[in-house]
């Protein structure tokens, strides 16, 4: 396959199998109104043609009531509400983005109303709960997707193909990279839920690590066999959490990736292959609202692209919902998720101790 027929439809919805205008949206239940609720997944809603915010839940019904004011259509409940069953009958799906340690409790609650499930990663605050993620809704029949929405973002797929069709020749190597000042850009507060290691279960490898982790293995097609890694911290905000973990991951055939993730430098974000036979490298990567550039080098020669911002929650909520009206099976699954909750867990088993950095095997998955 030629780099320009991959290229030339750099945006395109290639995983689309409806059409949104013969189809019903399905209506969400969002669980958890906090800034990325309000601010990436509504107005994302807002767009969609395939999906609808019909139920908003939060802690209090002074802030489901007045966030729902704004969403025509919506209404605002708690979450003892949620689990009382109350407004059941005015959402077919739920959408979890509470604190990782909450996420079982209202999983496990949706999957006994027969609501599918699009859940935040990581999927909870550690490898054992996220079983019992899974099993809850396998015992139910409901659809379980894990909301990794670099798998739907289209400069991902793009340099997906790039590998996929040999262009760069084996992949060798990787390096992913994501990194953000938490406390001086996003929250200053230093009681918020992500340095609490109960709420948690990790600090920046949980919150960032995971995407350089878990983009590796999408652009690959493979999962991890070892890992290896250190963490630090050097503000008394992080006491409980790391605030950078860097970390090595091996692959099956000698592939390995080095990431890097940090709650304490300048906002970054790269992912780049390397191969037998050249190079492909996204950058930014991960962050929202940035046009990526797609590079691509093969000998002697190296190309740029530019792509447009997709709307990542927009791509990854409408994926889902082509997912389900269309009847086939929802992934990324429960079951890839714990992959890479059990992988971090690894990295932090690696990291701890005097023999820090060693490589822990991984089972089979």
């Amino acid at each position: 396959m030629e780099l320009d027929a991959i290229l030339e439809g750099g945006s395109d919805r290639d995983w689309r199998t409806i059409d949104p205008e013969e189809t019903e949206p399905v209506r969400f239940a969002l669980i958890g109104l906090g800034w990325f609720t309000r601010g990436r997944v509504l107005p994302a809603l807002e767009e969609s043609r395939l999906c609808d915010a019909t139920v908003l839940v939060s802690g209090t019904a002074e802030k489901a009531e007045r966030i729902a004011a704004d969403v025509p259509g919506a209404r605002g409940i708690t979450y003892d509400d949620f689990r009382d069953g109350v407004a059941r009958d005015a959402y077919d799906a739920v959408y979890v983005a509470t604190p990782n340690a909450l996420h079982l409790d209202y999983v496990e609650t949706a999957a006994e109303f027969g609501a599918d499930v699009l859940v935040e990663k990581p999927m909870e605050r550690s490898s054992d709960r996220a079983r019992e993620l899974i099993d809850a809704c396998d015992r139910a029949g409901v659809e379980l997707m894990v909301a990794y929405r670099m798998h739907t973002e289209p400069s991902v797929r793009r340099a997906r193909e790039l590998v996929d069709a040999g262009l760069i020749g084996e992949p060798t190597y990787l390096h992913g990279r994501m990194s953000q000042r938490l406390l001086d850009r996003v929250n200053p507060d230093p009681d918020q839920w992500r340095l609490d290691a109960d709420l948690a279960g990790g600090g920046a490898l949980f919150d960032l690590g995971v995407y350089p982790l878990n983009t590796a293995r999408f652009l690959l097609r493979a999962d991890p066999i070892a890992v290896g890694g250190r963490t630090r911290s050097t503000r008394d905000a992080f006491s409980e959490v790391d605030e950078t973990a860097a970390f090595e991951v091996e692959f099956p055939g000698g592939v390995v990736a080095s990431c890097f993730a940090s709650h304490n430098a300048s906002q970054e974000s790269a992912m780049t292959v390397v191969g037998t036979e050249g190079a492909v490298t996204i950058q930014p990567a991960f962050f929202q609202d940035e046009a990526r550039g797609l590079t691509v080098s093969r000998g002697d020669g190296r190309a740029t692209i530019q792509l447009d911002p997709a709307d990542q929650m927009l791509e990854e909520f409408d994926y889902f919902a082509d997912r389900v009206r269309g009847g086939r099976a929802v992934y990324p699954d429960g079951e890839h998720g714990l992959v890479d909750m059990i992988a971090m867990e690894a990295v932090y088993e690696s990291a701890a101790g005097g023999d820090e950095g060693r490589r822990v095997e991984l089972e089979p998955s």
